[in-house]
């Protein structure tokens, strides 16, 4: 079973919006950071953005700053990346992961979801 579950992905014309979200399948226990990454083919996954426990605190990969924003729910159960202005190369499978901090690297995540497919056409 994978423990977190993604949704929201689509095709969206370069200019538009998604929002992608989140949520754990199971109890995950001792994950208080979640972040979104994203792995387009051919290139290695990369960051783009985390959101602390409390939600307080977000980080942003330079790529999608300003344009790109996590939120996460009253409950911290739930996950959000509202993505507008979309470019091209944005296109890629969205993953997202939970873990203790959170940080701008993968492997510091102990739990990732299956990945959404977002496609951007110009």
């Amino acid at each position: 079973q994978v423990p977190l579950v993604e949704s929201g992905g689509g095709l969206v014309q370069a200019g538009g919006s998604l929002r992608l979200s989140c949520a754990p399948s199971r109890r995950i226990f001792g994950s208080v950071a979640m972040a979104w990454f994203r792995q387009a083919p051919g290139k290695e996954r990369e960051f783009v953005a985390a959101i602390n426990w409390n939600g307080d605190s977000t980080s942003y990969a330079d790529s999608v700053k300003g344009r790109f924003t996590i939120s996460r729910d009253g409950a911290k159960t739930t996950v959000y990346l509202q993505m507008n202005s979309l470019k091209s190369e944005d296109t890629a499978v969205y993953y997202c992961a939970a873990g203790l901090a959170p940080t701008q690297v993968p492997g510091a995540y102990s739990f990732w979801g299956q990945g959404t497919q977002v496609t951007v056409s110009s």
